[in-house]
This record gives structure tokens, sequence and C-alpha cells, in this order.
């Protein structure tokens, strides 16, 4: 039975690309999402194996995607395609539970390797990414804690991309008076008081795109 693989990229070029790359490989895509949410949706109906996801996407990013996936589908394998090298987003992956680390820039056969050895119940990691910030992860090196619930930081996401209060409720399926106070909260913590200064913060860890 071939492996079957659901993927999560908000580039269509992208998805189309790596799913012509793996179903020639012999892999079986059995979905296909452009954004965090909309993948969570899908794995909540889709038998899949392994999960293929961006860091950088609109609605629900990739990290915390596979956070919400790993809660909700614990036995299935997590891969981080991005462009993304540098060590927090590395380390934030490891922390999250993911089990690979592609980067864009790699070959193409780097990604068939890391989705055999992730279901073999192994680790995969691009060659370039920092062995250093692996290292301190593996010896559980304290890392600094993010002071967000993931909740918060979902809202805080979708505030940096300027969606209202109501369209934050409606994403989230909660109610306006909660997307306020998890908003609230978010800002007092982050000792932040206007909606710029926010998404100025939002940009800051990635979160949204500038």
């Amino acid at each position: 039975m071939p492996i079957r693989v659901l993927l999560a990229d908000n580039h269509a070029l992208v998805r189309q690309g790596v799913k012509s790359l793996l179903e020639r490989d012999g892999f079986q895509i059995t979905g296909e999402a452009a954004d965090g949410r909309e993948m969570l949706h899908l794995a909540q109906k889709l038998q899949f194996d392994v999960a293929i996801i961006d860091i950088s996407m609109p609605v629900l990013n990739g990290i915390d995607a596979a956070r919400e996936l790993r809660k909700s589908s614990p036995k299935i394998k997590i891969i981080l395609l991005t462009r993304h090298d540098e060590d927090q987003y590395v380390t934030e992956a490891l922390q999250a539970g993911v089990k690979g680390y592609v980067l864009k820039s790699q070959v193409a056969s780097d990604l068939v390797k890391a989705i055999q050895q992730v279901c073999r119940g192994e680790v995969y990691l691009s060659p370039s990414v920092s062995g250093a910030v692996v290292g301190a992860y593996l010896s559980k090196t304290q890392l600094s804690a993010d002071p967000l619930t993931s909740r918060e930081r979902q809202v805080l996401q979708l505030v940096g991309e300027g969606k209202s209060s109501k369209e934050v409720a409606t994403l989230l399926g909660i109610s306006i008076k909660t997307a306020e106070s998890h908003r609230s909260r978010l800002m007092q913590k982050l000792d932040i008081h206007e909606t710029a200064s926010l998404v100025r913060y939002a940009i800051r860890p990635g979160l949204v795109q500038p």
C-alpha cells in the first residue's frame, strides 16, 4: 500500500510540483490545502500517513498547524517543507513534534528521503539545518518560552493579517466576545496597546509575511 500524503502550501504551483514529484515516486496524494486551517479540516475527513506543510501560510501558519494536528492525530508524521532555515523555526518545529524539516532549496530527492525516514520512525533534517540548534534540542537545553498560548498565537496571526474580531471569531469557531478577550489578553501579555504594533510583532516572529 502506498504512503498517503496530505499537502499544505498556499502556493498552488508548489503543491502541483510536489504532487507530481511524489506521485512519480509512488506516493499517493490524498488531499491539498492552501492554509493551515483548511489542512486541519481535511485531516478530520481524509486518511493519510504524512502531512507535508509549509511554514508561511495565511490563516494558520505551518508550525501552529503542526501543533494542532499532533493533538488530534498523534500518529500522523509531519514534515515541514519551507524556505526558512533560521534557528527559531527549527527549534519551534522540533518542539511542535515535527519529524522532518526540509528546505525548499534542497534537491527534490531530499523530500522523498524525508518521507521514507519519518515513516520508519526516524527524524529527517536538511543537511544545512544548524547542528547546534538540533544539539541544543536533543540535550534538552532550555529554549526561550513563548508567552502566548496556542489560541493566542492563532488570534495574533489573524489580527496581523488584518482580520476583524468578527472574522477571527468565525475562522476559529468562537464567539466575538471570546475573540476580543483573547486579543486583549495577548496585548496585555506582550505589553502592546495598539493594533499597528501588534501587526509588527506578528511579522517579527514570522507569523505574518510583510
